[in-house]
């Protein structure tokens, strides 16, 4: 078993840290018959089996023509992949369920371009078209579907072609080391009350969110959500950004618990409860925190805040 496994992955493991290229040479590409070529086979060996039953030459010719431009054809088909290019790309987060896709970049040297590429990833139904340019550059998304939360590795693709003539199917197998992440699937329910905030020193000015008081020159710790774009152009850059001011609420922050959650369901299902909460939280803006057993990230808001959160979520073991 232990050369078995050592040949398969020397003919298709594609050992790299994820950004490594892999040029096709002659060893990673294989080549064999398709049905139509079998069957293009066949009926060359009928015509000649006539030919030489009746003794035509002109018939001999046809066939010897036909074998000639078969093989032509296998030649091409082997050189549409030889010396290709595959540089993995980077992956965008997905939630489970949905499907995650991979970027393949594809670069060719060659003066003529590669036509008629097919990828397909592990036993995914799905294949995706491909063609690169002469002396170009193309992205494919390989799709995979997801099904759980955490990693997702891409799986043994396929890369292949029947160009020009379909009578034979040249291929080679791609496994970069390319993985997903999988957010757990929200889970939209109802938001937890918001409670005062507790901590001090994140918001400047009056610290209320209700009544508009005002302009005050913006400082490092503000967000940019919170800057007076119209009013800052007016001065045409000469006077630094300015801030809203607002008077007469009082901050206030969300958390989002674990113990928030119903005890009776399943973990899954309380995870997913979390996630919805997150996107929600998101969705209005709103400074939230997430508080889990054994770890703990702090109210926040933004894009990179709800990344951590989600990410925290997809790896978290109940």
């Amino acid at each position: 078993m232990g050369i078995v496994a050592d040949l398969k992955r020397r003919l298709f493991r594609w050992q790299s840290d994820g950004t490594t290229p892999l040029r096709l040479a002659q060893r990673r590409i294989f080549i064999l018959p398709t049905r139509a070529g079998l069957l293009f086979a066949a009926a060359l060996l009928a015509m000649l089996t006539g030919a030489i039953n009746y003794n035509l030459s002109l018939g001999h010719a046809l066939v010897f023509l036909l074998v000639g431009l078969a093989l032509v054809g296998m030649v091409h088909a082997f050189r549409n992949l030889h010396g290709l290019v595959i540089t993995p790309g980077r992956c965008d987060p997905v939630f489970a369920g949905e499907v995650a896709y991979f970027p393949l970049h594809l670069a060719s040297e060659r003066n003529t371009p590669r036509l008629a590429l097919e990828l397909r990833a592990g036993d995914e139904a799905r294949s995706v078209a491909a063609a690169v340019p002469a002396h170009g550059l193309s992205e494919v998304a390989v799709p995979v579907a997801s099904v759980r939360r955490g990693w997702l590795d891409l799986p043994r693709t396929r890369l292949a072609t029947t160009y020009p003539l379909g009578l034979f199917v040249a291929w080679s197998y791609l496994q970069p080391a390319m993985r997903c992440l999988v957010y757990p699937q929200p889970l939209a329910t109802p938001l937890p009350p918001q409670q005062p905030a507790t901590r001090s020193g994140d918001h400047h000015g009056d610290g209320g969110q209700e009544d508009f008081s005002g302009f005050r020159e913006r400082q490092t710790a503000d967000s940019p959500r919170h800057v007076a774009w119209k009013a800052s152009a007016r001065d045409a850059g000469q006077r630094p950004l300015l801030v809203k001011q607002f008077a007469g609420g009082a901050q206030t922050e969300l958390q989002i618990d674990w113990s928030l959650t119903p005890e009776a369901v399943a973990p899954e299902t309380r995870i997913a409860t979390l996630a919805g909460w997150v996107m929600a939280a998101a969705a209005e803006d709103a400074c939230y925190g997430l508080r889990l057993p054994g770890q703990e990230i702090l109210p926040d808001s933004g894009d990179m805040h709800r990344h951590r959160c989600l990410e925290a979520l997809a790896f978290f073991r109940a």
